[in-house]
């Protein structure tokens, strides 16, 4: 009697952390895929959506995907201040960094942020 009272009053607690740590799960497995890409912009491709992005520090090169639901900021070195921008105003040779998805080793940006500097 006292076990299946004990094994009743315990059941509730274990599935409670059973769902309460699903989408926990699912949250951390969710985030693996998310990343960022920063360096000066080497091609635009805007009938593709396309940037071509080279990490100063390494040389390497990946390829940014945008659409219409990406967002373009522009932000001054050390600034917390942002300007929402249009596409357009990114161009070769520009710093940016590009938040996003990685699927197969390209981003899928739903953030470009311009880097401007003091002189710009």
């Amino acid at each position: 009697m006292v076990r299946k009272l004990f094994a009743l009053l315990c059941a509730p607690v274990i599935v409670f952390s059973l769902t309460a740590a699903a989408p926990a799960q699912e949250k951390i497995h969710k985030n693996a895929n998310e990343g960022r890409w920063e360096g000066n912009v080497v091609r635009s491709n805007p009938k593709k959506s396309t940037l071509t992005v080279r990490r100063v520090d390494s040389n390497v090169e990946k390829i940014v995907h945008y659409d219409s639901g990406t967002r373009w900021v522009s932000q001054e070195h050390g600034s917390k201040k942002f300007n929402d921008i249009d596409p357009t105003q990114v161009k070769d040779n520009d710093r940016v960094i590009a938040r996003g998805i990685w699927d197969k080793g390209v981003l899928y940006a739903t953030l470009i942020s311009k880097r401007l500097s003091h002189s710009d």
